[in-house]
C-alpha cells in the first residue's frame, strides 16, 4: 500500500547466504579466504579514532592518489565510492538512465537488470554463445555497453583486443567494464585503454583480491569527463560515501602489491587443483579467470542441496541455460579438499557427511 509503482515492480538482487553460526565452509560469495594485508591491520590500529567525529574526505584524496600511482594514471582519472556496486549504480544513473539499447550479456552479474529497471534503462540482453563466451559482434550499435570481465557466474574473460573492439564499435557511448575479478585473470585490464578510448569506464573493487569485502570499497578509472559524471551523481546522492576507516584500510591495501601477488597466486593455484579434481570425476569445468569456478553437473540442484546438507555453501540458480551448473568460490586448500571430498561422495552415491 505504501510502495511506489516502481518499488512494486522491482525484482531485487538476491545475495548469497551469510551463515550466522560456525562450522560452514563458505564458498558462495567469492570472498577472499585470506586476511587483508598486514599493512591494513597496522594502518587501522594506528588510525586517529578521534577524527571519527568529523566527516570523512569526500574525495578520498589519499586513496585516490594511491590508486592513481599503482595504475600510472592521473588522480583526475579515479573515482572512489562505497563498494563497486555503488560505483556501478552511479554509472547506470549518470550514463544510461532513460536510454534504450544498453547491451549486456544475458548471463552475467544479477544486479545489472535490477539497476536497469530501477533507473529506467532499456536493456538488451545479448545471448552468450553455447560455450558461454561473448560474441563481440552483438555489441554494436548501442547507447551503452555493460560487461563484467571476467564474467560472473561463468568465470570466462575477454582479451584486451576484444574489449577495445567493443569500445571502438561504440565510440559515442559509454562502455562499462566491471573488473571485480581481473586480478585472478590471465588477461590484461582495460585500464590500459582509457587513454585512447575515452568512452571506457573500468570499475573495480577491494572486496575480492584485496580481502576487504567488509569495508565496502570500490573505484572507477576512466577519462576525466566520465569521472565528472560519476561525481555529479554522487554529490546529488551522498557526498561523503567512503568512511574514514575504509579510506585508510583501502589505501594501505592497494599499496601492498607484493601481498596482492602472493594471495592471488595462491588462489589461482588452488583453483587449478580444484578444477583438476572435478574434471577427474567427469565434471566439465569452464576455464576460470576468477576466484571461483563454474562447472556442469546434470544433477546440479541435487548436488547443491547435498553440499548444503553438509554445511558447504555454493551458488546455484535454477534458471534457463545455467540450471545444470554450480558456482563455487575458491577457498583455502583445506576448504576445497572438504568440498571435493563431498562432491566425490555425492558422485559415488555415498549420501553421508564428509
Amino acid at each position: 500500500m505504501f510502495l511506489s509503482d516502481k518499488a512494486k515492480r522491482l525484482t531485487p538482487y538476491v545475495a548469497g547466504i551469510q551463515p550466522q553460526e560456525e562450522g560452514w565452509v563458505k564458498l558462495n560469495t567469492n570472498e577472499n579466504p585470506y586476511p587483508p594485508s598486514p599493512k591494513v591491520t597496522e594502518a587501522l590500529h594506528t588510525a586517529d579514532i578521534t577524527n571519527l567525529r568529523l566527516y570523512p574526505d569526500g574525495e578520498s584524496s589519499s586513496l585516490k592518489a594511491a590508486i592513481a600511482s599503482v595504475f600510472a594514471v592521473g588522480e583526475e582519472n579515479v573515482f572512489c565510492a562505497n563498494s563497486s556496486d555503488e560505483v556501478l549504480a552511479l554509472a547506470f544513473q549518470a550514463f544510461f538512465s532513460g536510454k534504450s539499447r544498453i547491451i549486456t550479456p544475458d548471463i552475467s552479474y544479477g544486479f545489472y537488470p535490477v539497476w536497469g529497471e530501477m533507473y529506467d534503462v532499456g536493456m538488451i540482453f545479448a545471448p552468450l554463445r553455447d560455450d558461454f563466451s561473448i560474441n563481440i559482434s552483438d555489441y554494436n550499435p548501442s547507447n551503452g555497453v555493460v560487461i563484467a570481465n571476467p564474467n560472473a557466474p561463468t568465470s570466462l574473460a575477454l582479451g584486451l583486443a576484444d574489449i577495445e573492439k567493443i569500445a571502438m564499435q561504440n565510440s559515442s557511448s559509454v562502455v562499462l567494464v566491471d573488473e571485480a575479478y581481473i586480478d585472478f585473470a590471465q588477461v590484461e585490464s582495460a585500464v590500459s585503454l582509457i587513454g585512447k578510448c575515452k568512452n571506457v569506464l573500468v570499475v573495480r573493487t577491494f572486496s575480492k583480491s584485496h580481502s576487504l569485502a567488509g569495508l565496502r570499497v570500490g573505484y572507477a578509472i576512466g577519462s576525466p569527463k566520465l569521472i565528472e559524471g560519476l561525481r555529479r551523481m554522487r554529490d546529488a546522492f551522498n557526498s561523503y560515501p567512503l568512511d574514514m576507516l575504509a579510506q585508510i584500510g583501502a589505501t594501505a591495501a592497494i599499496s601492498d602489491t607484493d601481498y596482492l601477488k602472493e594471495t592471488t597466486t595462491r588462489i589461482i593455484a588452488t583453483r587449478g587443483k580444484t578444477t583438476a579434481a572435478l574434471e577427474a570425476m567427469g565434471y566439465k569445468v569452464l576455464p576460470s579467470h576468477a576466484n571461483f569456478i563454474f562447472f556442469h553437473a546434470a544433477n546440479a540442484g541435487a548436488l547443491y542441496q547435498f553440499l548444503l546438507d553438509n554445511k558447504i555453501l555454493a551458488r546455484y540458480w535454477s534458471k534457463p541455460r545455467i540450471s545444470e551448473f554450480i558456482r563455487v568460490s575458491i577457498g583455502t586448500d583445506e576448504d576445497m579438499e572438504v568440498f571435493v571430498k563431498c562432491v566425490r561422495q555425492f558422485s559415488s552415491g555415498e549420501q553421508k557427511n564428509p
